[in-house]
């Protein structure tokens, strides 16, 4: 249920309100706006129905919220959510690309990687310490040490840093290294994982399941604000079919799905979507004229060597070609890059 109040309403009226939806064994959430305070109230609607809330002073008007997931829809917070990630905002008019290696294998290679996509116009530096993979055998990252290096190389560049937290046992390990977290599509439902993370005060990059629909993704987001995070980014990264032809398939759709439904910025993942370097430049420039708010772009310096996922990495003179036509799609659709 969603407490609208009156542009005037004082610290007093709010508090008032805040303390009577406490009495009642429910969750009050504070969304301030720049014209009005609105409260959204967690738990069973059932009991504020008999409440007449709309008679308390500095109340405009009290609204049910339909849809499974409050605190990320668009009736809680009308105005869209902008992310800060280290300086870098996510959900603006600027379209903010994320690139980096999948995996840190070295710190010459990470380096030499972050000084060629900041110099294309990456603001945010990826590198996966932690790998989830399908195989027990592949490689599973350098863990602590990989951070170590991502945290070294993005001090030396300046910029920003995500990374991947599989284990909530490493959480405070990865908070200390990075500027945001990335839970990836194999943990979206992990949802003491989520809990755990909507405790943190880091920003939090939620990707996809591969077998999850639009409103199962947002209900895992509704897991980290209910806890209270609201310093969260979608991930876009295709989903499983029956078609073979890439990785995933990558809903194009889901993106203006999610902008009219919540007030999340969202962004797309296109090398996990594709599989293939080729198709993730088209994949991209689909994804910003649909209205993403970013990218996150695998990017290696030798990519028939790289320790995982190769076959979708760019390299640093094709991802420079790919910034430049994503600039022109965001002028097209008034944005920037």
């Amino acid at each position: 249920m969603i407490i609208v109040l009156r542009p005037n309403a004082t610290e007093k009226q709010i508090n008032h309100i805040v303390e009577k939806v406490k009495k009642l064994g429910l969750k009050p959430m504070i969304s301030k706006g720049t014209e009005r305070t609105i409260i959204g109230v967690i738990g069973e609607e059932d009991i504020l129905r008999v409440q007449p809330l709309e008679v308390f002073p500095g109340v405009e008007k009290v609204m049910p919220v339909l849809a499974p997931y409050k605190l990320v829809s668009n009736d809680f917070k009308p105005e869209k959510t902008v992310v800060d990630v280290g300086g870098v905002k996510i959900g603006g008019k600027k379209i903010a690309v994320i690139a980096g290696p999948c995996s840190i294998e070295n710190q010459t290679m990470l380096l030499k990687i972050a000084k060629a996509v900041k110099k294309a116009g990456a603001a945010i530096l990826r590198g996966g310490a932690f790998k989830p993979r399908s195989s027990p055998y592949s490689f599973q990252g350098l863990g602590e040490k990989g951070l170590r290096m991502l945290h070294e190389v993005s001090k030396e560049v300046g910029m920003p840093t995500v990374t991947e937290l599989m284990d909530v046992r490493d959480l405070d390990l990865v908070e200390r290294y990075t500027d945001m977290i990335q839970i990836g599509a194999r943990n979206m439902q992990n949802f003491n994982l989520l809990k755990e993370i909507g405790l943190s005060k880091k920003p939090i990059l939620l990707k996809r399941g591969m077998m999850s629909t639009v409103e199962e993704w947002l209900m895992s987001a509704e897991y980290i604000l209910a806890n209270g995070n609201f310093n969260v980014i979608l991930c876009e990264r295709g989903i499983r079919t029956f078609e073979k032809a890439t990785r995933f398939t990558f809903d194009v759709s889901a993106i203006p799905v999610v902008k009219r439904v919540s007030h999340l910025p969202i962004i797309a993942d296109p090398s996990h979507a594709a599989g293939q370097w080729g198709l993730v430049a088209p994949i991209s420039a689909a994804a910003i004229a649909a209205g993403a708010d970013g990218l996150i772009v695998e990017v290696h310096i030798n990519p028939e060597e790289a320790l995982s996922d190769g076959a979708q990495s760019l390299v640093p003179e094709n991802f420079d070609t790919l910034m430049q036509d994503v600039g022109k799609i965001a002028k097209a659709v008034g944005r920037s890059v």
